[in-house]
């Protein structure tokens, strides 16, 4: 007993020695046996490897848009002077002024944001019942379903454009609307090709909708595919306990599911909103009438700023490079806003999503 009474006492003992020498030795020689070891040299070493390489990386992917930034600002005669580099010397608003002007560029956010909005909530809610289905009920063809999901995702779009617009531009699904007579007949508010045997629905909000509410829109494949993903990492207790208490497999996906499922849905709608958003492919097969303003349509040189383009001929190029890249830069604009409010949800929603093998 009197062994372990006296053990802790000579440790603190000692301890306080070593601490006292310590103490007395001079400055720069504690400094020495502190900081000149190998295991603190090594530390450093690589602390200042990984920062040179982070900056590197950052340089390489910021450096466009700083430069993009900066020429929105410049005047046309900036760019016949050889001495501008990143720092305007003509600091003018006028590519922004005429781009709101003369593009329409707030009618084209209003006409691009509710496209947007209702193809994302569309393809959210489709893309969620269908992930479930295959990832909750065995059925047979569930696997070859899955399989054409991941088909989706391979394919080309370009391969399906000239199918997707002769589909819609002669609407008639199975040769209903010729076999009830005629679309002049029963659908007389819609545009009827010829007058007799289909609709046209382009220049329309019905292709894309009838797209997203069937999990077949543009990068609905991957949606599916991170939806079953994370269904499957769902407790089927759960949904048992459900189906004891009487609910419905209706009823237990809405009351039980969904909720459970609202981070990985706002990645989703975030995903189909950003991508619907940005859409060139859709927007100019389904709308080729110059009257509907989209984001596509911002990307053009404004009226205004020709006359700057004639005056300083030797920068047209650079000047119109600038013009298109301030384009952009207002385009991604909304989407940067949008991603600073959401991104924690984004990233809760990617840890979320269960991308795991079978």
């Amino acid at each position: 007993m009197n062994n372990s009474q006296t053990e802790p006492r000579v440790k603190r003992e000692t301890k306080n020695t070593i601490k006292v020498e310590f103490d007395r030795t001079p400055f720069w020689q504690r400094m020495k046996a502190k900081f000149i070891t190998k295991n603190f040299l090594t530390k450093v070493i690589w602390t200042i490897f990984r920062y040179v390489i982070l900056i590197g990386i950052s340089y390489v992917i910021l450096f466009p848009f700083f430069t993009k930034i900066s020429s929105s600002f410049m005047g046309p005669e900036d760019f016949v002077d050889a001495t501008v580099k990143l720092i305007p010397k003509n600091f003018t608003l006028e590519t922004y002024k005429y781009i709101f002007l003369d593009n329409k560029y707030m009618q084209a956010v209003g006409n691009t944001a509710l496209l947007s909005i209702s193809a994302a909530l569309l393809q959210t809610f489709v893309c969620a019942m269908i992930g479930y289905g295959l990832a909750k009920f065995k059925f047979k063809g569930n696997k070859i379903l899955f399989l054409l999901v991941i088909f989706s995702m391979i394919i080309p779009h370009q391969t399906l454009q000239l199918s997707l617009f002769m589909k819609f531009r002669y609407f008639d699904v199975l040769g209903i609307i010729q076999l009830l007579g005629g679309g002049s007949r029963w659908f007389p508010q819609l545009n009827i090709t010829g007058g007799v045997t289909s609709i046209n629905l382009t220049n329309t909000y019905i292709p894309l909708a009838l797209l997203s509410a069937t999990g077949l829109a543009f990068k609905n494949g991957l949606y599916i595919f991170m939806m079953r993903q994370f269904y499957r990492g769902v407790p089927n207790e759960l949904e048992e306990s459900a189906y004891i208490d009487g609910s419905g497999i209706f009823k237990t996906f809405i009351k039980i599911i969904l909720p459970l499922s609202i981070p990985m849905m706002i990645t989703i709608f975030l995903f189909a909103f950003s991508w619907q958003w940005t859409d060139t492919f859709y927007t100019s097969l389904f709308f080729t009438r110059t009257s509907m303003v989209l984001m596509k349509n911002v990307i053009a040189i404004p009226e205004s700023l020709k006359e700057g383009m004639t005056k300083y001929a030797a920068g047209q190029s650079m000047y119109q490079a600038a013009i298109r890249n301030t384009c952009g830069l207002m385009i991604i604009a909304p989407l940067v806003v949008i991603y600073l409010f959401c991104q924690r949800y984004l990233i809760q929603g990617i840890e979320r999503s269960g991308m795991t093998a079978d």
